[in-house]
């Protein structure tokens, strides 16, 4: 049945279910990418389609702006309509000075101020990391296209204005390639449902250089991004 949050009706999503932050790039990855797209799901502007990709059914719904948003709707995509894999295509801000704008990242973990997977784990530590199969899946699919990725970990933060101006420097020390506001959530309610999980990155900033691209930029022009995250997504073998 329909949750609060998302209007389809049981069997309406795909088992594989591509994720942007914004419910605009959904709609834009179902016009362009996916053949008989139909809109399944729309509360509060939250757009969600089906389609076929390669003749293989997948689906894309828009998860919002940080962690508790989008925890709510992989929560509900998992345990309410059956999706087993979720693929995070979204933008982040890069902390290297070599890692350019349109650049992209394979998250294959994430850190994060966010408390959430502390409570997910008695207020321990938890390694939230990508299954490892899409991660090298995107990477070899990235590869054949001769685009060059980066893999690594990323810092998922609850802060879009943060108040610690040193933080970067240390993300920098630690080895983080790029912060965003959500792929720890994710992999942590995959983690916690038994589903999987991948995070897809296109460099929109960068934070060191105070480069940035636009809004209508970042809504259309991840592409490339995209197009790996698809093949990632048609690679799997189910319904």
């Amino acid at each position: 049945m329909p949750t609060p949050h998302i209007s389809a009706q049981p069997g309406d999503f795909a088992d594989v279910v591509l994720m942007p932050g914004d419910p605009l790039r959904a709609r834009y990855i179902a016009e362009r990418f996916l053949e008989g797209a139909r809109e399944v799901t729309a509360v509060r502007n939250m757009y969600g389609y089906t389609g076929t990709f390669r003749g293989r059914r997948l689906s894309v719904m828009g998860h919002g702006m940080g962690i508790p948003s989008l925890s709510i709707y992989a929560t509900e995509l998992v345990k309410e309509y059956g999706a087993r894999v979720l693929i995070r295509v979204g933008s982040c801000g890069a902390i290297r000075k070599d890692v350019p704008t349109r650049s992209v990242i394979v998250a294959l973990g994430a850190g994060t101020d966010s408390k959430v997977n502390r409570m997910r784990l008695m207020d321990h530590d938890f390694p939230a990391v990508a299954d490892f199969a899409l991660a090298r899946r995107a990477a070899e699919a990235a590869e054949r296209r001769g685009r060059k990725v980066y893999v690594g970990s990323v810092f998922s933060t609850d802060f879009f204005y943060h108040p610690q101006t040193q933080l970067l420097d240390m993300l920098e020390r630690m080895g983080m390639l790029a912060v965003e506001m959500e792929v720890a959530g994710l992999y942590g309610v995959a983690a916690e449902f038994g589903a999987r999980a991948l995070a897809l990155l296109t460099v929109s900033d960068q934070l060191r250089l105070g480069e940035h691209l636009s809004p209508a930029e970042r809504q259309t022009t991840f592409d490339e991004m995209i197009e790996v995250a698809l093949e990632v997504a048609a690679a799997e073998t189910g319904a």
